[in-house]
């Protein structure tokens, strides 16, 4: 964009929307685990996979600074590994770095890029299974996992201490929770299966056509404009353009800016997309974009 604002260090006041919002995240997985015997398993998956993207949504926003002014207290909320895999510590790092990259997009900079600096090899393969919205949702959640684990089990080697201090919090918790689990009587891969699995799916909904490495442009950052149910379940990241330009307001707030400038982010290059229906369409089945970013294809003689 244009303008860059800092990363945020969150809001003056409570903001109660988040702090409700977060009630009936923890809430609903509670309910959703201690039941989920007697819940067809259509409903199960759909409601668990919802539950699990709303937290991925909610961390998003204690790491940008709601709902207090505390940062610890903010932590706190969105700390609970319920996807299991993803240290809230290492998402927070990941996201601030997303943030402050000098080329977003660009894999040499931004750790949050979907885009890849070669077509060949493994990575090539893996690339081209996730270069469809269909693939990205279906083999997205699987891959994104094993190259995370890969490249933390690398960092091991190289950084030990800083790797147990990342880690020793979240497995403690990851702990409590398999207890909670093994006392409902909910296994580890029907949790899985109908809560991890649908969850990372959804979230990759919303991820798949949020940032388009346009080298020509300011405007890399996309808006999905009619989000509707998706908009809450984003928290409207959807307006992923406002967002960052304003990474502090929270989600509640960012509508109104959106409208606001909207006809400025069209002019800088943003993609604006007319709401999920229209990402389905043009992208299920084809790809976004080629998914080598710009700086590291190689034009033909």
């Amino acid at each position: 964009m244009r303008r860059r604002a800092s990363f945020g260090t969150g809001t003056s006041r409570t903001g109660w929307p988040t702090v409700v919002l977060a009630g009936l995240v923890y809430g609903g997985w509670l309910v959703a685990t201690a039941w989920h015997a007697v819940l067809p398993a259509p409903v199960l998956v759909l409601a668990s996979g919802w539950l699990l993207a709303w937290q991925g949504s909610l961390q998003h926003e204690t790491i940008h600074g709601h709902p207090t002014r505390w940062r610890r207290v903010n932590d706190a909320i969105g700390f609970a590994p319920l996807s299991l895999w993803l240290p809230y510590r290492l998402y927070r790092r990941s996201h601030v770095a997303h943030h402050g990259a000098a080329v977003i997009t660009d894999p040499g900079h931004d750790p949050e890029s979907r885009y890849r600096s070669q077509d060949s090899g493994v990575a090539g393969l893996l690339g081209r299974l996730q270069a469809t919205l269909v693939g990205q949702m279906l083999f997205g959640p699987p891959i994104l996992v094993a190259r995370f684990l890969l490249a933390e089990g690398a960092r091991v080697v190289r950084e030990p201490v800083r790797v147990v201090r990342d880690w020793a919090p979240h497995l403690l918790a990851v702990v409590v929770l398999l207890w909670w689990l093994d006392h409902v009587g909910l296994g580890l891969g029907r949790y899985v299966l109908c809560f991890v699995y649908p969850g990372m799916a959804l979230t990759m909904l919303r991820s798949y056509a949020e940032h388009r490495a346009d080298l020509s442009s300011p405007g890399r950052a996309a808006s999905v404009e009619r989000g509707g149910v998706f908009g809450l379940l984003f928290l409207n990241n959807n307006l992923h353009a406002a967002h960052h330009e304003r990474p502090s307001l929270a989600w509640y707030d960012l509508p109104a800016y959106h409208r606001r400038h909207r006809a400025r982010f069209a002019a800088e290059g943003a993609p604006i997309y007319r709401g999920y229906g229209e990402i389905v369409r043009r992208f299920a089945f084809s790809a976004h974009d080629d998914m080598v970013h710009p700086r590291h294809r190689v034009t033909p003689a």
